[in-house]
């Protein structure tokens, strides 16, 4: 078993934007419509604007970097190559730390919602979820996209089913919509929500960090970034306009699962088992790309020396980073067993947003890039500006793992080589 030849390039610009598509949905429209609405009450419209713009100059960003190093690894690999090692470790830390957790997230939407029950029960049924997917992944990566494909498709009829059932409920009214005064605590909040939003929309990241398994990369992988983030703001849009005329802000913000309580609050309880099984669907498709982008990142980490060279194997067989993904599922249980999906959203952005710092500074270095550098400047901006408002725990937690990878980083290279250069 060699421990690192090349993955199969079998997925076409289709395929991943529907592993886009299935990473993003699944986030966002199901889960941090709640917390954002605490936030910001109906700012989160602006929120959403806000975070969508920022997450658009990623994407370029991505997109560009990506056309340059079609490989795996994302901007781990783009940090590495434009900035240095270290801003290359610190992008692949934020990334596995941050899309660890949303893996835990996504897990423990899919329970809640496909188990009403006792919370030991919704954790069993969350990790049994995580066991079958990275079995899944597993078998190789087009079975990933194939699967994925029909989860996306299937989370999207249950969210159309939503939307038209809200409109013809007959409760639905703008009067339940209470717009901000932009005070500066109004501010605040709405740049609170558009950080909380950005954990949905980093689901492009999934495409990028699978650079070495799409074909003809230079043009598949910035047509499929646009494609999955332009799809995926306009249904967040659509649904979020819905989910406030039926509920108002304050019963979104009051609410574990919004889309059922808006459904509810529209006269249309007969779609609450759509709303159920649309939002299990597509939580399944968010944790399906999710361990396979974090799979990816962790391969390239693992062959640069910066995470054990054990998760650099790749099966002989299916072509997939399998000691990477069987070390993720075992992980993401254990985190399963330990938090709640609410906290893991504001962890998630946090490590996503320093990962896309990073990205932006590093396409801002493509000399052929110079007439987009405004785009790069502005996410780095964005991304930095968001972190700063995020809740507090979440900054904290963040802070804490982020240190804790630069000092096990710091005496990993002390120890592998007398007057090692710390800089590589």
């Amino acid at each position: 078993m060699s421990p690192d030849p090349s993955l199969a390039r079998r997925l076409g610009t289709a395929d991943a934007v529907v592993i886009g598509l299935g990473s993003m949905i699944g986030a966002g429209v199901f889960v941090a419509f709640g917390p954002a609405a605490r936030a910001a009450g109906t700012g989160l419209l602006i929120g959403l604007v806000i975070a969508a713009v920022i997450a658009y100059c990623n994407a370029m960003a991505s997109a560009h970097l990506a056309a340059k190093y079609p490989t795996s690894g994302g901007t781990y690999i783009y940090g590495r190559e434009r900035l240095g090692p270290w801003w290359g470790f610190i992008a692949g830390w934020g990334f596995v730390i941050g899309k660890t957790a949303s893996c835990a997230a996504m897990a423990l939407t899919f329970a809640a919602y496909a188990v009403p029950g006792p919370w030991w029960a919704q954790r069993g049924v969350a990790v049994a979820g995580v066991v079958a997917l990275a079995a899944l992944n597993y078998r190789g990566v087009t079975k990933t996209a194939m699967l994925t494909r029909a989860l996306v498709a299937t989370s999207l009829i249950a969210l159309a089913a939503v939307v038209v059932g809200i409109a013809l409920g007959g409760e639905a009214s703008p009067a339940k919509i209470d717009w901000p005064d932009m005070g500066a605590d109004d501010a605040y909040g709405i740049m609170q929500a558009a950080g909380l939003l950005f954990f949905a929309f980093a689901g492009y990241a999934r495409i990028a960090t699978m650079g070495e398994e799409v074909r003809d990369p230079k043009r598949t992988i910035p047509r499929a970034i646009r494609s999955a983030l332009l799809i995926t703001v306009a249904i967040y849009l659509v649904v979020a306009v819905a989910a406030l005329l039926a509920a108002g802000p304050e019963s979104l913000a009051n609410s574990s699962a919004p889309l059922t309580t808006a459904v509810d609050a529209a006269g249309a309880t007969a779609l609450a088992p759509v709303v159920r099984i649309g939002a299990a669907l597509a939580s399944l498709g968010a944790l399906l790309a999710l361990i396979a982008g974090i799979g990816r990142t962790s391969l390239a980490m693992a062959r640069h020396g910066d995470l054990p060279g054990w998760l650099s194997a790749v099966h002989p067989r299916y072509r997939v980073p399998h000691h990477a993904e069987i070390a993720l599922a075992v992980v993401v249980c254990v985190v399963v067993a330990t938090v709640d999906v609410r906290g893991a959203i504001g962890f998630s952005s946090f490590g996503v947003l320093v990962y896309y710092t990073i990205a932006n500074a590093s396409a801002y270095t493509l000399v052929q890039q110079r007439r987009w550098r405004w785009l790069s400047v502005l996410g780095a901006f964005g991304c930095v500006l968001l972190v700063s408002t995020l809740p507090w725990p979440s900054v904290v937690a963040g802070l804490a793992m982020f240190a804790v990878g630069i000092v096990v980083r710091t005496v990993v290279l002390v120890r592998r080589k007398p007057g090692n250069d710390l800089s590589k």
